[in-house]
């Protein structure tokens, strides 16, 4: 659709009424994709932000078609209104995810949390499947080579594997030699046509570079496992506040296992080409992940942090977690420390929490190391996106220790590929 096609259909909707049910998604989507979010022109999100003032009702008491449509534009219009950070950048409040909007209140049930992981990496294994062939023009720069759409799809489909399986759904992904757009899209998808809305409203790139749109979907997918990890924890500590060791050491080692399982969503996103990273990041100042929320909270979760930590750059960007952790938000430290002062943890549970702690620290530190790595070769000396200074920032606080009540150590790093984890 043509910018004046555009302007024509979303003048029609204003002078129409102005109906939230009958706004006009795709011709917004497809002028955001013609030249991404960061290039689209004054007079469109002048437009958009008059459409916006047609919401008169409080964002809280919306009907559900309204409460999208304003949840929408707040994205849309972010870079517009001067607010544009990490949270919007990925739509965290459209995925409903708690660092897009509340940060204290719980996130969904575990079949939930697995469904939204499995809708966000099967919708970028669809793309992957149809730019490859030739079916789209969407973000049509720096396409990656078959090879490289192969290992995605491989990459992907291990990623989710787990969840696919708690799911009963294992069976839906088919292997990649016969596997088509549109079978990655009905999983993505489901039953459910608002999900797959949500989905398309949920992804509007700076740019026009094609690993611009894994990059996004594997970052929302990392903030839907710390928000279920932090659930995890949150609940971890209330089983060890009320003497429940084995509930304890149930919830530590269900959050351990969702991060390790994850690990080849960085195996994913290693697939990037570099020079295509270096691209759009151009268009992402202000917007990084230090400005997560959902890690932050699973961090405090773990022990409360310092007071150098909570006064640095980190935690002034995540105001919200600041202000839990000063009201007095337990942590599994607290409460483990408590619960042995009590004599609340005897064996073998209480060897079990132990033990569950230190893999599960184990693992944190495991995913920082190589977080810090992919960075380290996708961004080199340059600083961080959101006013952080990048590679350094995150080699500082890689080992930062997760909890101090019981010593941790990291297991061994395995080698990530240049062109994406282990073998495939």
């Amino acid at each position: 659709m043509s910018r004046c096609g555009f302007v024509r259909e979303l003048t029609s909707w204003l002078s129409g009424g102005g109906e939230a049910d009958r706004f006009p998604y795709s011709a917004v989507l497809a002028e955001f994709h013609r030249v991404g979010k960061h290039f689209v022109e004054k007079e469109v999100l002048g437009l958009l932000d008059h459409a916006r003032t047609q919401l008169t009702v409080p964002a809280a008491t919306r009907e559900p078609h309204a409460r999208l449509l304003g949840d929408f534009l707040d994205v849309a219009l972010d870079k517009w209104d001067g607010r544009y950070d990490y949270r919007s950048y990925l739509a965290l409040r459209l995925l409903g995810l708690p660092g897009g909007d509340d940060v204290a209140g719980p996130f969904g049930a575990r079949r939930d949390r697995d469904r939204l992981l499995v809708r966000l990496v099967a919708d970028a294994l669809a793309f992957e499947l149809t730019a490859a062939s030739g079916a789209t023009d969407l973000l049509p720069e720096q396409r990656p080579s078959r090879d490289v759409v192969a290992k995605r799809y491989r990459l992907g489909v291990r990623a989710v594997s787990p969840a696919l399986a708690r799911l009963g759904i294992a069976g839906t992904i088919p292997d990649r030699e016969v596997a088509t757009p549109d079978q990655m899209r009905a999983v993505a998808a489901g039953t459910d046509p608002a999900a797959e809305l949500v989905l398309r409203l949920s992804m509007l790139p700076v740019h026009v570079s094609h690993d611009e749109y894994l990059f996004i979907r594997v970052l929302q997918s990392y903030e839907c496992l710390f928000a279920g990890i932090a659930e995890e924890l949150r609940a971890a500590v209330a089983a060890l506040t009320a003497g429940h060791a084995g509930r304890a050491a149930e919830r530590l080692a269900y959050a351990r296992k969702q991060l390790t399982a994850a690990g080849p969503l960085f195996a994913l996103l290693a697939t990037m080409q570099p020079e295509a990273f270096r691209t759009f990041r151009e268009y992402t100042a202000g917007a990084s992940a230090i400005q997560s929320r959902s890690y932050k909270l699973m961090e405090a979760l773990c022990r409360t942090p310092e007071a150098s930590r909570l006064d640095s750059a980190a935690y002034h960007q995540v105001p919200e977690v600041r202000d839990l952790v000063h009201a007095g938000q337990p942590s599994i430290d607290d409460a483990f420390r408590a619960a042995v002062r009590d004599g609340l943890l005897a064996a073998p549970d209480g060897e079990r929490v132990e033990e569950e702690m230190r893999s599960f620290a184990a693992a944190v530190l495991q995913w920082r190391r190589t977080h810090h790595r992919l960075a380290t070769r996708m961004l080199g000396p340059r600083a961080g996106t959101g006013y952080t200074e990048g590679t350094p920032y995150l080699a500082a606080v890689r080992s930062i220790p997760v909890f101090t009540s019981v010593a941790c150590e990291p297991r061994p790093l395995s080698p990530v590929e240049p062109t994406g984890g282990r073998p495939a």
